[in-house]
Parts: structure tokens; sequence; C-alpha cells
């Protein structure tokens, strides 16, 4: 270096300052590395000698951090604080800085000496960084109705300058209003890395309808924005409303199962409810209470109320149907043919019932008889209806009766050897038959009190047969007299001959008629003939006038 380098040198060192531009301004990025342009990036002058950098302290006394000569490809660095390990500087003459850090927030001066002149070109420096996370902390469970309630607070954590934290509702911006809105923002700066963490808690009234809002906080940031969001909240709120509703089939019958379920309005529900039943107070399961096998005694009023307010109340009034029936006489009775017969009905109900009488699934009307016959007989059921309630009762008519025959037949079937006898009677109980002849073929029948029993025999000779039905009430006996099959089988044989022969007779009549009329049609024609040949002769003509030959035609014979 000659002495005029040295001499500037020299100068430059002790402070001096020859001729300075204005301060430009860089902002770098917080943990990478700072680029200070020397003369904003313009070339070097062509008797450039040397470039130095050099910074302000802060205590106020300049600081060296490196120089390169024109000659040299490589700086020498000066500095010997924490600088002297992270500057350097490129082919542009520009300082680079690595690991920006908020300490470098300074004035870094670069000074270029030629052969003619010294210029000093000052760049201040600032640092930013975006905050390291936007996100939502100490969230609430829920929201209280008409209530403030801390809806969470949001950070934008280190950064530098500090972030600004905007809350919003379904994407619009929440102002602070002191009641419904309350906000509540605050900063902590880091004294070792200078970066700053802009906390926010919103505390928020709400109404019912929030249960779908989206709640929100926007980090805004010279470099950046971000924003966090919270799901939906439930909506925590008092009862204002108690309902009580009968959980059963309705209407509800005497007999049935109960359950009282108690509903209120509030978010979350109340746990448990207080039933007042009958006068008594019982605690259900949780929003339940059940009656067992409720009786018409049980039909009231009916409440409940919740647990913490007894002043809060629903009521709800039970009516209880019942039906109540009975017949007198019931189960089987047994009465005498000819007898009287009555059923008294009695019948107890919460509403106007409908009664029917059947018999063997037929509508009849309430048994009320006289004189029984075999036919009123049978099962007669009472029914009792009413909406959702139906009651039976039956009561079983028997009408018994000792045997009586009504009818004993005989008949031979056409072509057979044998006679088929038939026996009616009525009866009850079934009556049992006896014959007083062997028999085959037995066949019988009982319906409604009516039986009958058919034998079928082969008299040999004339008969008086007796048939005898019974029973444990008594019995009857009619006879029939049955004549012999053989004798009627000879009779239908003579009367088959003597049948023939009378055929013959008829047959050789009506021949001998035949022939007698054919004698006298062939008499009248030889007379008719002969009378022509008497009146009118060959050539001659007819004597006598027109009239005359008419009464001669009205006198011949008729046959």
């Amino acid at each position: 270096m000659d002495s005029t380098a040295v001499l500037l040198l020299l100068t430059v060192t002790a402070g001096t300052l020859l001729h300075a531009l204005g301060t430009e301004s860089v902002t770098a990025l917080y943990g990478e590395t700072i680029v200070v342009p020397c003369n904003d990036g313009a070339p070097a002058p062509e008797d450039l000698m040397f470039v130095k950098w050099k910074y302000e302290k802060d205590d106020g006394t300049p600081g060296d951090l490196l120089i390169q000569q024109a000659r040299s490809s490589e700086a020498t660095v000066q500095a010997t604080d924490q600088y002297a390990p992270r500057v350097s500087i490129d082919q542009k003459l520009s300082l680079r800085i690595t690991q920006a850090s908020l300490r470098d927030q300074k004035t870094f001066t670069c000074m270029v000496v030629s052969g003619s002149n010294l210029m000093e070109y000052p760049v201040t420096v600032s640092v930013c960084k975006e905050p390291s996370s936007v996100q939502i902390v100490d969230r609430s469970a829920a929201l209280q109705k008409d209530r403030a309630t801390a809806v969470g607070t949001c950070v934008a954590a280190d950064a530098h300058p500090a972030a600004t934290i905007t809350w919003k509702k379904n994407g619009k911006p929440l102002v602070a209003d002191g009641k419904t809105v309350l906000i509540t923002p605050s900063m902590k700066l880091d004294p070792a890395s200078g970066l700053s963490t802009t906390s926010s808690t919103l505390q928020y009234a709400a109404s019912k309808e929030d249960n779908v809002s989206v709640f929100s906080c926007m980090s805004t940031h010279q470099l950046t924005n971000q924003e966090a969001e919270l799901e939906p909240f439930p909506i925590h709120y008092p009862s204002e409303k108690v309902s009580l509703q009968v959980v059963s089939k309705t209407p509800v019958v005497e007999g049935d199962n109960v359950t009282l379920k108690c509903h209120a309005d509030g978010n979350p529900p109340p746990s448990s409810f207080v039933f007042h039943v009958k006068g008594h107070k019982v605690v259900g399961e949780a929003d339940t209470y059940t009656l067992t096998s409720i009786s018409r005694e049980a039909e009231g009023e009916y409440k409940c109320t919740l647990a913490d307010d007894e002043n809060m109340e629903a009521s709800h009034t039970i009516v209880v149907s019942y039906l109540d029936l009975s017949l007198t006489p019931s189960g089987t009775v047994r009465k005498a043919i000819g007898d009287s017969f009555s059923v008294k009905v009695e019948q107890s109900s919460s509403g106007v019932a409908h009664v029917l009488w059947t018999k063997d699934g037929q509508e009849v009307r309430q048994p009320e008889f006289s004189w029984l016959t075999y036919a009123d007989a049978g099962v007669y059921v009472c029914e009792l209806s009413m909406p959702g309630l139906t009651r039976h009762r039956s009561v079983e008519l028997m009408v018994e009766g000792k045997p009586e025959i009504t009818g004993l037949n005989k008949h031979r079937p056409v072509g057979a050897s044998y006679k088929v006898l038939t026996c009616e009677a009525t009866g009850v109980p079934e009556p049992s038959f006896h014959w007083s002849v062997n028999s085959t073929n037995e066949e019988s029948s009982y319906i409604n009190g009516k039986a009958t029993h058919t034998i079928s025999v082969i008299p040999r000779q004339n008969l008086t047969v007796a048939c005898s039905a019974s029973n444990r009430l008594g019995d009857d006996t009619l006879t029939i007299n049955v004549s012999s099959v053989f004798k009627e089988e000879k009779e239908e044989k003579g009367s088959k001959e003597e049948s023939e022969d009378q055929s013959k007779l008829i047959v050789g009549g009506v021949a001998g008629l035949l022939i007698a009329a054919a004698v006298v049609g062939l008499v009248y024609w030889l007379y008719m003939k002969n009378s022509r040949q008497g009146s009118w002769k060959t050539g001659e003509k007819e004597v006598g006038t027109s009239e005359e030959s008419k009464k001669l035609e009205e006198n011949q014979p008729t046959v």
C-alpha cells in the first residue's frame, strides 16, 4: 500500500467523513442471510483502492467489520465481536451477514475509497419474522346463553414486529362492546430473541342460534396473514319450560304399565326430575318413572318438576279405561227340554260399552227362553267392548231329555235281497239304539240332539221288529212289521208272469181289431164299386136328376 492509501486509511479509521450519501434501508428475514448492497449495487469506480464495511455500535461508537483491497480476492475481517464469524463480502461488494437476528437492526456503512474520492453509503437494516404459529388455546367446552363466556385465546407466537389479532364470527369481524363481545389483548416480549407473542382472549354472550356459529381469529402481519378456526360450540342455557309425556299405548287400560317421561328444554337437559305421584314425591330413573300394572284408582293428575327448581313443573292427567263383565249363570249349564232359561249380565265400564251376543259365530239375542228345545243348546258368548278394550264371557247351555223315537222306516234297495231299517230319535245325552233282530251294516249319526241309526236285515219270514233308544234319562220303543224277503221275491215273480200273459192278450186283441177293420173296408169298397156299375152303364146316360144322385150318395152306408 502506497503512502497516499495509508494516509486515507488512517483518516477513515479516525472517523473522518469526506462525503456521505442519503441512508437506504434493507429488510431481512429472521434467521436468514442479510444482504446489504453497497451503493445500491452500482459498479465500483475504476480507480478503486479498497472497500470497507463498518457499523454503529449500541453505544454510538463505530465498529469495523471487514476491508477488501481492490487487487485482493479475499476480504480481511476486522470485527472482533459476534460479527466476526458471520460477515463476508460478495463480488458486488455487498455485505453478507448470516443468521439474521433482531440485534442486526443497525445502520451499516459501505465506504468506497478510490484514487480520486472517498464515498460512504449507509444502509439501515431491519429484521422481520412472521409468527411461528397461530392457534386458539384454552377453548371452552360450551358457551352460555346471554352470559359472557370465554371462547378461547388466540396466540400468534414469536413474531417481529408483533402481529395484530382480529376475532371473527361466521367470517365477520367482532367488535368489543363491553357486554356481548369482550376482547382482551396482550403481548409478551422474549428478552433473549426480542420476538413478540401476541395474545387475544374472546368472551362472548351467546344466543341459542349460535350453536351453528363458527368462531375464528385472524393474525395480521406484514409478511403474512394466518387464520385459526373453531368448531361450533354447544350453547348451554337453563330450562325455561318443562313438559310431561305419558309413554304408553292409548287409551290407558287398567293393568297396563305406564311410563311418565319428563322433559325440560334446557341444554344440557337436567339429569334428574322429581315426580309427584298421588301426593308423593319420587325420583325416577333419569327422566322417566314407570307405573306398573296401573289400576283405576291410580287415575288422576301427575306432575314432574326440576330437581333444583320445583317451581318449574308440568302436569298430565291420566285416564284409566276399565271394563268389567260377568254372566249369571256362567260355565256349563244343564237344562231339561221344556225348561226356561235366561242369562243375567253385570257390567261396569269407564265409558259407553257395546254388547254383542253370538252363538257358534252367529249374532243372536241375549239368551232368554221360556221353553227350551234341543236347538237352543250351544255356547253363548257375550262380548263387551269400548275403544281399546274388549271383554268376553261365555255360558254353555246343554238341553237334555230322554229319547223320543220320531220315526221308524223300512225300505228295500232295488235288486237287494235285504231290507234297510232306519230308526230316528231325539234326546240328550246321545241315545244308544237296540234292535230286536240281528243285523248288519250298522250306521249312526248324531247332530243337534237328533240321532239316526240304520241297520240291514234279511227277514226269512214276516217279523215285527222293535227299535229301542235309551240314555241316562229314560228310553222309548217303537215297532214295525217287516215281511219276508223270500215271500216278496215269489210274489214279485208271479206278478211278473201274470203281467206277461196280460201283455200277450192285449197284443192279440189289438191284432183282431185291425183285421176286422180291414174286412169292413174291403166290403165297403166292393159295395161302392157295384153301386157305381149299376148307376152308370157303358155307353148309357145317367138316369135321374142331380138331386137324386146326391140323395143316393147320402144314403150310402159308412164304415
